[in-house]
């Protein structure tokens, strides 16, 4: 073998472990993780909340990048873009799987385009109202029916979309659906009382219950929530067989390389059960039980699978 050749060998052999090298020295520069909704909402307090404990198991500054705009996907498409060199990941609802059933077209596949990294969280959605306006979720029902139409309900994104309709549906009211690019938005108007009702995470309300800005009417899980067991379900509320479970999930760009997924993932494992944070997104009402990698994708393939046949008997409204 000339020298030649053996050098030339030796370089292509040296590509071939580049990848490798470099993802096991990750990370080697600050890394960003995008929300895809406005600041002050649910997944913007959970994703801060995770990033000042995987800045010290990093080693590396984390930092949130909030990019809002058509029901997250602004935000998800620009991480989908984004370099598989572990710097940009995205924290997401599950609104990001429901987009591709609850809008006409989506620049990706939610499902195939990213890299699944973990389910980080689940936790129920609520009703809420203006402090001033109905005491309980009968009243409403009972405000809606007499004059079909008069109560609009705010949502941010698909799963909040669904979670209202599916509401009105089975409650058989008529309402006006009122979407917001994401919860802070969508809170300051319920506060002033431009919007009567919403549906949204019970961490982004937490601030304005204390004051009786905001009352909380009824929770979407099958079970009161922990964050506030005072609070029924929709489904003692008048409304049987009502359910609802939302969650967040963490995602990197496709063809990340395995070494940089499975050390987040890990990181992120260690950090949720970092009795700390445990306790502070056990406060915000986060019922957390970690799933990653190749199990959270076998979870995405499931949900995927049941949004779409939620679709096919006409239960997602299609938008945009």
């Amino acid at each position: 073998m000339t020298i030649q050749r053996r050098t030339l060998l030796a370089a292509g052999a040296g590509l071939a472990l580049a990848p490798s090298a470099r993802a096991e020295e990750w990370p080697t520069k600050p890394i960003r993780i995008v929300v895809p909704y406005a600041p002050g909402g649910g997944t913007d307090i959970f994703a801060r909340a995770l990033s000042d404990s995987l800045r010290g198991r990093l080693g590396q500054p984390v930092v949130v990048e909030n990019r809002a705009g058509a029901n997250g996907v602004v935000g998800a498409e620009q991480v989908m873009r984004s370099p598989p060199d572990g710097t940009t990941f995205a924290v997401c609802t599950g609104a990001h799987v429901i987009n591709k059933y609850s809008m006409r077209s989506i620049p990706f596949h939610p499902v195939n385009d990213f890299t699944p990294i973990a389910l980080l969280s689940s936790f129920p959605l609520c009703i809420a109202v203006n402090g001033r306006a109905f005491r309980d979720l009968a009243g409403m029902i009972k405000a809606a029916k007499e004059k079909p139409g008069s109560v609009s309900f705010g949502t941010t994104e698909a799963a909040t979309s669904f979670a209202g309709n599916n509401f009105a549906r089975m409650a058989g009211l008529t309402m006006t659906e009122v979407p917001y690019r994401g919860s802070g938005p969508m809170l300051n108007d319920l506060v002033a009382g431009h919007l009567p009702t919403c549906v949204t995470s019970t961490v982004s309300v937490l601030p304005y219950i204390q004051d009786e800005r905001i009352r909380v009417l009824a929770v979407t899980s099958d079970t009161r929530s922990g964050l506030l067991p005072h609070v029924p379900t929709i489904a003692e509320s008048g409304v049987p067989g009502y359910e609802f479970t939302a969650w967040y999930g963490m995602y990197a760009p496709p063809a990340l390389p395995a070494p940089i997924a499975g050390r987040m993932a890990g990181a992120i494992e260690e950090s949720l059960h970092e009795p700390a944070l445990r306790a502070r997104l056990l406060e915000l009402g986060a019922d957390v039980k970690p799933i990653v990698l190749g199990s959270f994708a076998t979870f995405l393939q499931r949900d995927d699978a049941r949004w779409a046949q939620a679709a096919r008997e006409g239960l997602i409204n299609v938008s945009q």
